[in-house]
């Protein structure tokens, strides 16, 4: 089989390049999915994440290695595995981050992605509710909403935050990211919108686009320096070989995109000989720079009912299952977190450096239910932490998950800022419009002393987990340690590129589906120009 265009991975950047790439009906597209389709119910429900997540039937289920700053702890990781990828399991929140990051993109050398260069992008993809304006788009495919359901609970936390002098905000994607409110999700009409709903269902029936499902990616397949196509592992369990006419691009997440590379015999020499692989061309950056968002999860219990009252028996079950089938709100619609809070660890900070994810529930992990009391959460992340991980091989099998050392709590500036917005979680639940509804600091403990930092230190090593935000390990760059450059070009391989948040050579400041798609549009005009220009040559 060959195609102009081979795309491994229908996630979240995936699915984005599969529409824009098969606009031209004189190119033949092939987009590759390791997952089957999007037909499960659940994956449509906006709270489904509780079914999803840990469903080996569309998750990866990856489990990183014992973390050092987490007192070897493992941490699972969950990654979509199905049309979607990620955003059809996500929390559904729409953060673009901050402008400043995108700046910083480009002061280090990455020309052509500053924030004015990518807000254009951000704006084609959105379809906001709230119309359009000089920083949003109204009619894209990507559906961005209000929240259809809200609580008491959250609004006495804006409130209370308000209260410990953070300002409101009722746009955290606008002029400012600064403040207190509302996060907007990726729902329309009380339904997911994953990019394969955006992007891929509106499309499906093009005769130059072929998606193909449970079909595993074993290797790029390399003519000297040239990529011209892929072998995969088939639905049917037959190996095949794919050819590429053009370009063969990974879109397998920050996670998978590195591990073909490293299984195709792109990275480190000396670390793909240990793993068993034959080096192909020796790119040392491939796997490293790893990002990811930490969360110290606080929760507090409450005197009044939460969503955990609303979801634990057999009745309160079938209600919310009824309103959400009749009106398409309640908690069947929540997101991941309902209020947003951007704030500064100090009054020094330039811009704010933590995020709060305010939850009317509370649980160990979405997976594993909610807790048998009413409770709320706020948890806590660092926005832009400085320790960072790898992603290696375990060996040369492409069926073997690969090794993931997020390094979490490595620097000591990680450590303090985390640390920090710990005490100011307290500080905000102790505000009068707050301090009534609590019944009892549950994570930390009341009787815990944040002022001692070793001991706060300590219970957030105990009290941390993943946002669910890996990036960075094919960072698009100029140094030694860069695997793509600005164009997305794998460095010194033609025919390949990555197209998807292991790109970023810093993660931004917020939740990474939105950029994931930012990037995708991005590069479909950069791959297409340059597809023209190559015409023309010839």
């Amino acid at each position: 089989m060959e195609a102009d265009f081979i795309i491994v991975g229908a996630g979240s950047s995936g699915c984005v390049l599969a529409n824009r790439l098969s606009q031209n009906p004189n190119r033949k597209v092939l987009l590759i999915e390791a997952g089957g389709r999007d037909s499960y119910p659940w994956i449509h429900v906006p709270a489904g994440y509780f079914k999803t997540m840990n469903n080996p039937a569309y998750d990866w289920r990856y489990r990183t290695e014992p973390v050092p700053g987490l007192k070897r702890k493992v941490i699972n990781w969950p990654r979509g595995k199905v049309l979607g990828g990620s955003s059809a399991l996500n929390g559904l929140l729409y953060v673009r981050g901050q402008a400043q990051d995108y700046d910083r993109w480009r002061q280090m050398g990455n020309i052509g992605w500053g924030w004015d260069d990518v807000l254009p992008y951000f704006k084609r993809a959105e379809g906001n509710d709230r119309g359009a304006d000089a920083l949003h788009g109204g009619d894209g495919p990507l559906a961005v909403s209000d929240p259809r359901y809200t609580h008491p609970i959250c609004d006495a936390w804006i409130k209370a935050a308000q209260q410990a002098g953070y300002p409101a905000n009722d746009d955290i994607n606008g002029i400012t990211q600064e403040g207190v409110g509302y996060y907007q999700l990726t729902i329309r009409n009380g339904r997911r919108c994953s990019t394969a709903v955006a992007y891929l269902q509106p499309i499906r029936r093009r005769p130059n686009l072929e998606i193909m499902t449970r079909a595993q990616v074993r290797k790029i397949v390399l003519e000297g320096k040239r990529a011209i196509g892929v072998e995969i592992t088939d639905a049917d369990g037959q190996v095949r070989r794919l050819i590429a006419r053009r370009e063969v691009i990974l879109s397998s997440g920050a996670v998978g995109s590195p591990h073909i590379l490293m299984l195709s015999g792109i990275g480190d020499d000396a670390e793909l000989r240990k793993a068993g692989v034959q080096p192909r061309h020796h790119l040392p950056g491939v796997g490293k720079n790893l990002q990811d968002h930490l969360q110290a999860r606080t929760t507090f219990k409450t005197r009044k009912k939460t969503v955990n009252d609303e979801v634990r028996s057999l009745v309160a079950k079938m209600k919310t299952a009824a309103r959400y089938g009749f009106k398409r709100n309640g908690p069947m619609t929540m997101g991941a977190s309902m209020v947003a809070g951007f704030l500064r660890s100090s009054p020094d900070e330039d811009t704010p450096d933590i995020q709060f994810h305010i939850n009317p529930w509370s649980a160990d992990s979405p997976a594993e239910g909610v807790h048998s009391f009413s409770a709320f959460t706020a948890t806590v992340c660092v926005l832009r932490p400085t320790s960072k991980g790898e992603i290696t091989l375990a060996g040369p099998d492409p069926l073997a998950a690969p090794r993931i050392q997020p390094n979490y709590l490595a620097t000591e500036d990680d450590c303090r800022r985390t640390v920090e917005g710990v005490r100011i979680s307290r500080r905000i639940a102790r505000q009068a419009a707050l301090a009534s509804e609590i019944t009892e600091e549950f994570r930390p403990p009341q009787d815990l002393d944040l002022d001692d930092y070793d001991a706060a230190l300590d219970w957030v090593r105990d009290n941390s987990t993943t946002v669910y935000h890996p990036t960075g390990t094919c960072k698009m760059g100029t140094d030694q340690g860069a695997v793509v450059d600005k164009r997305l070009h794998v460095r010194g391989i033609e025919g390949l590129r990555v197209v998807d948040c292991s790109i970023m050579p810093e993660i931004v400041s917020g939740n990474t589906n939105a950029p994931a798609v930012m990037i995708a549009e991005k590069a479909s005009d950069m791959i297409l120009e340059d597809a023209r220009q190559t015409c023309g040559r010839k």
